[in-house]
């Protein structure tokens, strides 16, 4: 393999790389993180929902079975093992269609 044609290649990724997300990677991007946000905040608003605070005669999977916290527990999955992969299939797309 030449050399300037393995140079070109490597520029070619980096530059790939530089480049800014799109507005729609950057929406998929914040959905984990808004809603594990909109599950704290409905911890915050409605604190008799967390039987974690007044854990008296409840069993272990009472207090593991609270709805805010399976809203944060959500939204952080979807950021970290849902959202990478999305974002690189749609700037897979984006690629093609340029």
């Amino acid at each position: 393999m030449n050399a300037n044609v393995a140079h070109d290649l490597h520029g070619t990724k980096a530059k790939e790389r530089a480049a800014p997300l799109a507005l729609r990677a950057r929406l998929v991007l914040a959905l984990g993180p808004v809603t594990a946000l909109g599950g704290v905040a409905w911890a915050i608003v409605q604190p008799w929902r967390l039987t974690l605070l007044h854990p008296y005669g409840q069993g272990f999977w009472w207090l593991l079975t609270e709805p805010p916290l399976y809203v944060v527990l959500v939204g952080l999955l979807f950021r970290l093992l849902l959202a990478p992969g999305i974002v690189e299939d749609l700037q897979r797309n984006l690629r093609h269609e340029a």
